[in-house]
């Protein structure tokens, strides 16, 4: 049973502009056995090589949430009702040093494994997925669902071997996850070299390039997605790139023609019904966006998360 303490507040009767912004107006609270699922910021930039600004997303997103409500249209799951769902605040970083900052990440996370609680991060560049997967992966590799304009494979950038464009080949070098259990959607724009994603195809990866996404349609994409993450421990990567900047323009590296949010929220969906043991939605920078429909559809996508995952931990029960 949830607690009365957990309760979010109430936009029927406080007006939703009021109050300290959280997590779709989530009590913030203290790492505790008691709660359920974790809504964490990790206020993390230091891994990108272009624009600069994801370490607002958190704070974005969080003013974003404001718009959220208590269930989910679609699927009448009531994420509040049947977990203790609680803002967890911000992962500690140390903002002059990012090996440092990726280790207080790990730290971090690895406490909300201790105490048995689901992840939900919202960063931050794409780096963050390493330190998150080294907490929560470190005894079971797990499948992959990766949103993203890019495979995230490269062996190094400019001389460095963690950043943004390196935390699924990492991720597959430490057994972190299972290469037969990842799934990329929405690969797509110019490319360093002609080679720069066969990484993840030789290791075995599917990837479906944002071409492919066009040719197979959003219900053959469903279902490819459902036989490769198969029955096992999953992970949602979501680096917001993967999707359009026409409807997300607050984000480091734009690239045009992306997945729609609509096509994003029923892929979420789609997931209902797995062991999802996390996820993270990355990217976001709120400096390139003054109209702040970027947070606002960050927040309704984590809402989206947060039901499937809401839904998986209360079928545990």
């Amino acid at each position: 049973m949830t607690s009365k303490e957990f309760e979010p507040i109430d936009p029927t009767v406080s007006p939703r502009f009021s109050d300290i912004a959280t997590f779709m107006r989530t009590r913030r609270h203290d790492i505790s056995p008691q709660v359920d699922i974790g809504l964490v910021g990790v206020p993390f930039d230091l891994g990108v090589n272009y624009r600069t600004g994801a370490r607002h997303g958190p704070s974005g997103v969080r003013e974003g949430s404001r718009v959220i409500r208590r269930v989910h249209p679609s699927s009448g799951i009531a994420p509040f009702e049947i977990c203790n769902v609680a803002d967890l605040g911000d992962a500690p970083i140390n903002p002059m040093n990012k090996d440092i900052s990726i280790v207080q990440i790990q730290e971090f996370f690895e406490q909300l494994v201790e105490n048995k609680i689901t992840p939900i991060a919202c960063g931050g560049d794409h780096t963050i997925p390493l330190p998150i997967l080294r907490a929560i992966a470190k005894d079971t590799p797990v499948g992959i669902l990766h949103f993203d304009a890019h495979a995230d494979t490269l062996d190094e950038l400019v001389g460095d071997r963690i950043n943004h464009a390196t935390f699924l080949r990492r991720g597959y070098e430490e057994s972190l996850v299972d290469p037969k259990r990842v799934i990329q959607i929405g690969l797509r724009g110019s490319r360093f070299a002609l080679d720069d994603i066969q990484f993840g195809y030789d290791v075995g990866f599917t990837i479906i390039t944002m071409d492919e996404y066009e040719e197979m349609g959003r219900t053959e994409v469903i279902r490819k997605i459902d036989q490769v993450l198969g029955d096992g421990p999953s992970y949602i990567s979501l680096d917001i790139d993967g999707l359009d900047p026409a409807f997300l323009p607050g984000t480091g590296v734009p690239e045009i023609g992306g997945i729609t949010p609509r096509d994003a929220q029923v892929i979420i969906r789609s997931l209902q019904g797995r062991e999802i043991v996390g996820a993270d939605i990355s990217e976001v920078s709120p400096l390139h966006d003054p109209t702040g429909i970027t947070c606002i559809t960050v927040a309704n996508l984590m809402f989206e998360i947060l039901c499937v995952v809401a839904d998986c931990v209360h079928s545990r029960r």
